[in-house]
């Protein structure tokens, strides 16, 4: 069972405002809760460029008529195959698909499959997502 440990912050009025706006906005129940994901989301971050385990996922849209691409993209797959968790492969219209990625392993590598994928020709856009692997550590 977890502990609470409550302590105090000291912030500018118009800090705090455009806090409460914000959490408002993202439908937050109480600032705790806020402050909680904003401290999450740095320690991520910080595995993230410290080379930590982290859960990712890669969207992708591209055009699978292009020439190759798609063998090109499975052989980079196979390429990361310790790293990648599900793929999940949607048609958007004729010519689009979208491609889901989830994977699990070192953030450097997640980021170096995202970018190989990225660089390919007729890849239209990536997005890369990174989340805690949830070891319970935060």
């Amino acid at each position: 069972m977890s502990k609470l440990y409550r302590f105090g912050v000291s912030l500018e009025k118009p800090l705090i405002d455009a806090f409460d706006r914000h959490i408002k906005r993202q439908n937050y129940k109480n600032r705790s809760e806020a402050i909680r994901d904003l401290i999450r989301s740095e320690l991520v971050k910080k595995q993230w460029k410290e080379g930590g385990i982290v859960a990712g996922v890669i969207v992708m849209n591209y055009n699978h008529h292009k020439r190759e691409l798609v063998s090109k993209m499975l052989d980079i797959q196979h390429d990361f195959q310790e790293l990648i968790i599900s793929t999940q492969h949607i048609h958007l219209t004729h010519h689009e698909c979208l491609e889901i990625i989830a994977a699990k392993g070192k953030a450097d590598e997640i980021e170096q499959l995202s970018n190989s994928l990225q660089s390919l020709v007729g890849v239209k856009h990536v997005s890369l997502s990174i989340s805690a692997v949830g070891d319970g550590t935060f």
